[in-house]
This record gives C-alpha cells, structure tokens and sequence, in this order.
C-alpha cells in the first residue's frame, strides 16, 4: 500500500473480476455468467474461463444485450469505484451508434384515439415483430 492507503493497481486481473470493476456489468456473477457463455473476446479470441488473466493493451469485444463494446484496457482496478473511477479503468473503442432519423418510430405507431387496431394492422404488426 502506499502512503495514501490505496492499493496500487493490479496489473494482471481475473476477467469477470475486471469487468466488474469497470461497471460493465451489475454483479461479478453476471460477468462470470457472460464469459462463460462466450459472449466476451480477448484479443479476438474467445473467453472460455472467467478466471483469464487480462493485462492493460488487451482488447475485448463484448456482446451485450442491445450493443457491443469493444474496450481496451488501461489499468487494472483495485476497487469497483463509482463510475468517474471505472471509466478510467479503459478506453471505448466501439464504433458509435448509426445515426437516428428524427420523427422516424422504431415500430408502427397509431393515432392516440385511434381505438382498438383492426384485424388488418394486427396482422401488420405481428408480421413486423417477426410473429407469423
């Protein structure tokens, strides 16, 4: 420990344990769970452990739910801080999100008012979720 009574930075770290302390994650299960199913790369290669040791200059590729990030790492943590502290754990290498039209709707939308849909726009709606 040093002077302040901070541990210094490690500099090789458990995946799942990193990936915490950068607040990818909510909990260190949930990022044991998401290595293991193989949703995270190390330097293009695929994670098969939670326990992989990762170093500052490794790359990871992580498929999230809606996104991937692609992170590299700068340090190891100590702690899992607040998120000012986790953001300099890494630098966000993923690309930016393509730009959103403005006025255009995700999904089909209808007219506050409009009633219940018709048979016709059920059928719509169904087809464009992918429920036929």
């Amino acid at each position: 420990m040093d002077v302040a009574g901070a541990e210094a930075p490690v500099s090789r770290q458990r995946l799942d344990k990193w990936l915490w302390f950068a607040r990818v994650l909510k909990s260190r299960t949930l990022a044991a769970k998401l290595v293991a199913e193989g949703h995270v790369r190390v330097n293009g290669v695929r994670a098969d452990a939670p326990a992989k040791a990762v170093m500052p200059g490794d790359v990871l590729t992580i498929s999230l739910e809606r996104a991937v990030k692609v992170l590299r790492i700068v340090s190891g943590g100590a702690r899992r801080g607040p998120y000012e502290e986790a953001r300099l754990l890494y630098e966000d290498l993923s690309p930016p999100p393509p730009p959103r039209v403005p006025g255009a709707a995700l999904f089909p939308r209808r007219a506050a008012g409009a009633g219940r849909p018709t048979k016709r726009e059920r059928r719509s709606l169904a087809a464009w979720l992918g429920r036929v």
